[in-house]
């Protein structure tokens, strides 16, 4: 069976699990062969000599189990990262928040210390790393997988001298008095939500914000403008712009604007503390 018959064969199996079922089969199929798509395409019409490799990938990607966990890799930022199973997958929207401290980081001509809380897969602190270049991070989480992760992810980019992680709960193990900016994407889902299927086999800890969602959130707006730190940028859900202007509101904070994703939902706020 040819590569081209392979993938309608297989594909068939993904229809109602994802909207391009032929292109995650050829995703499945590069992977197993260590190939790019150029190539696969070059070589639609040979010989597919690893059908029963690609069943089994198709049949665990069938039962909504993220695609990402199975190659090991998600786009971020027009780079590939290395993900894992037990920490999140990066989203799409998440490069907003990235865009939104850089706009301000570029503007800084010293070297700026920036605190990111949940770190997850890295992909944050990397692409900030790899985009400011006089910059030190600290990395924390709570969870030493997505310490471990993360610490690939900076080594495959080669920014390990920028970043230095640590397990922490908020602020708990950052003494720091110095930091200019905070970013997070922390866990802001209700802990009631009903997930769809395939985001049930990401971490809970990593999704799951308190029983209305926003506590965590709320936390760090409050934790971050005690350590007198000047800018705080977080992403959050798409109705809770009201309750978290409540906080900065009450907190006087005068400098602050909530912006959108790509889907036109509220997804983030950028806030100047002080």
């Amino acid at each position: 069976m040819t590569i081209k018959e392979i993938v309608k064969k297989e594909s068939q199996k993904l229809k109602y699990i994802t909207h391009i079922p032929a292109k995650e089969v050829e995703i499945l199929i590069c992977h197993l062969l260590d190939k790019n798509n150029i190539w696969l395409h070059i070589n639609y019409n040979i010989e597919f000599t690893k059908e029963k490799e690609l069943e089994k990938l198709v049949n665990k990607r069938a039962t909504d189990y993220p695609l990402e966990y199975i190659i090991n890799k998600a786009s971020f930022y027009g780079e590939t990262f290395i993900v894992e199973e037990g920490v999140l997958i990066p989203r799409p929207e998440t490069e907003l928040l990235v865009e939104k401290a850089v706009d301000i980081l570029q503007k800084r001509d010293t070297t700026t210390k920036v605190v990111e809380i949940g770190v997850g897969s890295g992909i944050i602190s990397v692409m900030l790393a790899l985009l400011i270049k006089d910059i030190k991070i600290i990395a924390v989480d709570i969870n030493e997988k997505a310490i471990e992760l993360a610490k690939k992810n900076a080594k495959k980019f080669n920014v390990e001298d920028k970043i230095e992680f640590r397990l922490s709960n908020l602020y708990e193990e950052v003494l720091e008095t110095d930091i200019f900016m905070t970013i997070s994407n922390p866990p802001y889902i209700a802990n009631n939500y009903k997930l769809p299927k395939n985001v049930k086999y990401e971490p809970s800890n990593a999704l799951f914000g308190g029983e209305i969602g926003d506590e965590l959130l709320k936390k760090i707006i409050e934790n971050s403008y005690n350590k007198e730190i000047t800018y705080l940028l977080c992403e959050m859900g798409y109705d809770q712009k009201e309750p978290l202007e409540k906080v900065l509101n009450t907190l006087n904070i005068k400098e602050y604007e909530f912006y959108k994703d790509y889907e036109n939902f509220d997804r983030g706020f950028v806030a100047k503390l002080k």
